[in-house]
Order: C-alpha cells, then structure tokens, then sequence
C-alpha cells in the first residue's frame, strides 16, 4: 500500500492533526524525526523521537532526548476526556548540585506548562511526573563519579487539530532542561544549571 493510500485510509480529523505535525518548525537545536508509535495504545498514532544536536549549542549546555506520541480514539476513552491524547517525556543530565535540589521537579514542570500556554496550545486532564535521579559510580564504574539526570513524563489531552503548538512545547521543554535559553520571552529564564525559586530570590535580594 502506498503512502498516499495509506494517508487516505486515516480518519480525516486524525490526518489533520498529522499534517499539522509535520507542519510544524522546530529550534535549531533539536533533531526531530519520526519513529514507530508504541502498538496497541489506541487505533491511530504517531511518534516523535527528538535529541538535542551537539553541533548546535553551546559546550556549557548539557543534551537532551525525548519522545512525543500522539494517540487517536474516536471513541473517545473516559480517561483522556476526548478523542486525542499526547503522552511524552524529555530527559536531560544535570549537575549533581542541581540534581538534588527539592524544586527542580516543580520548575521542570513549569517550564512544560509556560512552553505550551505561550503557544496557545489548549488542553485539558494534563498529568504527569517530574523525576531526578542522582547516581554514583563504584567498583569498575568508580572513574563515573557522581552524576545526575532529570526526566519528566507527561500527558494531556489537546482540545483542537493543529498538535503543532503542542509539539513545539514539548520541544522547548527539552531544549530547557538541557540547560538552553527559553525561545520565547513568555517562559520564565530559568536555567537547568541554577533553579531559581522564592527562597534564593529572597536571599540574593537580602545582600
């Protein structure tokens, strides 16, 4: 079966949301490509495999991976609350120091929320985890030394066609917790190597 054929196949509103995808424009940063969707998740899918470049950012900024996967259920199961729903995660390594601070996993999550609200993407039942794992190498791996790695999965239900928004702010979240400057001016410049919050605002305003 062709591709053309296949496309024909598709059910119009889910072929709308792919072609929006594939419209989308991505950071120079990141390289994006399109991977098998995870089978059995629901009648429709696609899949998105994104790494930040090494090329093209900084030496001071750490890489990144992730994945993004659109599911379709035109019976729209209660516990996406519509026909649509986006499960993703991003993932990126830190500095020990940042690793073990307490807010990471809240501002990680922000940096999710402020990447899709200043796209406009709207959705509904967003969810999600924020996970920092610090390690030390012993035995054979002692040479390792200490390290640390973020990741953060989420999911979230689109309330229109164009997954555009949503694909953008996914990305933009990855190139954030790899330690990048945030695109827009609407997200918060908070870098993934000094987390910013309240407490520390507090204290560097005190001296």
């Amino acid at each position: 079966m062709s591709e053309s054929s296949a496309q024909a196949q598709l059910p119009p509103e889910f072929a709308a949301a792919v072609a929006s995808i594939e419209r989308a424009t991505h950071r120079a940063e990141l390289t994006v490509t399109t991977i098998p969707a995870p089978a059995k998740l629901a009648p429709h899918s696609i899949a998105l495999a994104a790494d930040i470049t090494p090329q093209t950012h900084s030496q001071d900024s750490d890489l990144g991976t992730g994945r993004f996967i659109l599911l379709y259920d035109p019976d729209e199961p209660e516990a996406w609350g519509g026909r649509f729903r986006v499960v993703c995660f991003a993932q990126a390594p830190l500095e020990v120091e940042i690793g073990i601070d307490p807010f990471l996993a809240r501002v990680a999550w922000s940096w999710l929320v402020d990447a899709l609200d200043t796209r406009n993407a709207s959705y509904t039942q967003a969810s999600g985890t924020a996970t920092s794992i610090v390690s030390t190498g012993f035995g054979e791996l002692a040479a390792q030394g200490d390290g640390a790695q973020m990741e953060l999965r989420a999911s979230w239900t689109p309330l229109e066609h164009d997954i555009g928004p949503h694909v953008q702010g996914w990305g933009e979240l990855l190139c954030m917790l790899a330690g990048l400057p945030p695109e827009n001016d609407g997200v918060s410049l908070l870098n993934a190597r000094r987390v910013a919050h309240p407490r520390n605002e507090n204290a560097e305003s005190a001296q």
